[in-house]
């Protein structure tokens, strides 16, 4: 057997792979003499049919198939011998010219070499967001659950500061949906006042256009589609069933307590520094994967270099489960090349930088993921023991591992950014880093 290789260019080349009779004549003849022994053939006793039978029955199909392992095993060394760093699979080159009649066999495969880069995320700077939750949003959050925690008193008419449940109704946009807001969630001013001074009972004819402060507010409301209700433009009635006072709750001890647990907080400054430091962890998350997009943004942005496309389109179209024209193989390309330039960059990221995850480190996140579950359960000093069990069914499920192996990937990576991009902080209020964020 002989297997050469020839570089086309820096991210193709051809791999010929020469068999000859020498190469796999031993085998085919033993599964053939096994093949004699056990042959069910009519007219014959078994294991006494002419070995030339069994030859011209079995021979052709044996043939191909010993070959072809041969071909794919000594193919696969090969790669892994020479330390190719490949881009899909190899393909076939000459499959249709091939002459099986023949003693010795030539295969021909294309390859789609992975290309050579460098990578420098201190290149150009990105934006690390630091979110705060400022006194607007520490006064409404404190307004927010003195609401929530307070009494309803029922009233018959609307007044400024209500509640309303009433149900939004519409037969020429199928609208049938009973819903609760509040009258100051009302921004049409026609709105706003069509609703003040109306009684339970009563029918209001609505305007949908700027109802509400967006149409994810309509959508909520009217139970239209997300689709349906942006620009939705047209009238509903309101039937007013009940409308309710909301008095506020005492910001004292007992609501303390029922909010964080006994003695936890204390005072009115305590509740607000609670609040800031539960917000602000919520916003880290999103303003850490915001971080995480923009440098991965970033690197595909601002790393450069070339794709064996031809090879790959070739490759979409060959490993298609269903049957592919160029044209949609070409498509498919253009729509994952993004996606496997940051596969590429990420790759060499990890490599690099020793950034995979352990067993162990699996393990040990289980454990701490199964204390903060039993805790809020009131179990919260389990054993070492305890927590091994439950850690190994969690990890003895596959869809859980790569859950949370995902999961770990993406903070390793996260941290290498923090921890070695070009980053500039910015610290702004939630409200802020929404607009500026996902403008």
């Amino acid at each position: 057997m002989n297997i050469t290789k020839k570089e086309i260019d820096t991210l193709n080349a051809v791999v010929t792979v020469e068999i000859t009779k020498d190469d796999y004549s031993d085998k085919v003849k033993s599964i053939l003499k096994n093949y004699a022994k056990t042959a069910n053939i009519p007219g014959f006793r078994k294991g006494h049919v002419p070995m030339g039978m069994v030859q011209k029955q079995y021979g052709p199909a044996v043939l191909v198939e010993e070959v072809n392992k041969l071909l794919q095993e000594s193919l696969n060394k090969f790669i892994s011998e020479e330390k190719l760093e490949l881009l899909g699979n190899p393909l076939p080159k000459n499959e249709n010219g091939i002459d099986w009649k023949s003693d010795d066999f030539k295969f021909e495969f294309d390859l789609g070499l992975a290309p050579k880069f460098d990578i420098d995320v201190k290149g150009k700077s990105v934006t690390n967001y630091k979110v705060v939750a400022d006194d607007e949003m520490l006064n409404n959050q404190v307004k927010t659950i003195r609401k929530q925690y307070g009494k309803l008193i029922s009233k018959d008419t609307i007044e400024k500061g209500d509640e309303i449940t009433g149900k939004f109704t519409s037969s020429e946009n199928n609208i049938d949906k009973t819903t609760t807001f509040g009258i100051e969630d009302v921004e049409g001013k026609k709105q706003s006042k069509a609703l003040k001074g109306a009684k339970v009972g009563d029918n209001v004819s609505l305007a949908t256009k700027g109802m509400f402060k967006d149409d994810h507010e309509l959508q909520k409301h009217l139970g239209v589609s997300h689709e349906d209700a942006h620009g939705l433009d047209t009238e509903v009635s309101l039937e007013i069933t009940e409308v309710n006072q909301r008095e506020m709750a005492d910001l004292d001890q007992e609501l303390f307590d029922k909010l964080f647990g006994e003695n936890v907080v204390t005072s009115e400054k305590e509740l607000k520094e609670k609040i800031k430091e539960d917000a602000e962890k919520q916003f880290e998350q999103q303003s850490d994967q915001k971080l995480l997009n923009d440098v991965v943004e970033n690197l595909i942005e601002n790393t450069k270099f070339d794709l064996p496309s031809q090879f790959l389109t070739r490759w979409i179209q060959f490993s298609s489960e269903k049957p592919m024209t160029e044209e949609e193989a070409k498509e498919e390309y253009e729509r994952s090349e993004k996606g496997l330039r940051y596969q590429l960059i990420e790759g060499k990221i990890r490599a690099e930088n020793n950034l995979q995850v352990s067993f162990d480190e699996l393990k040990d996140h289980s454990k701490v993921m199964i204390k903060s579950q039993m805790a809020q359960f009131g179990q919260m000093d389990p054993s070492e023991e305890e927590l091994d069990n439950i850690a190994a069914r969690i990890l003895s499920n596959q869809e859980e591992v790569k859950r949370i192996s995902e999961q770990l990937n993406s903070n390793k990576l996260l941290q290498y950014f923090k921890e070695n991009a070009k980053l500039k902080t910015k610290e702004v209020s939630y409200e802020k880093f929404i607009k500026e964020a996902y403008a």
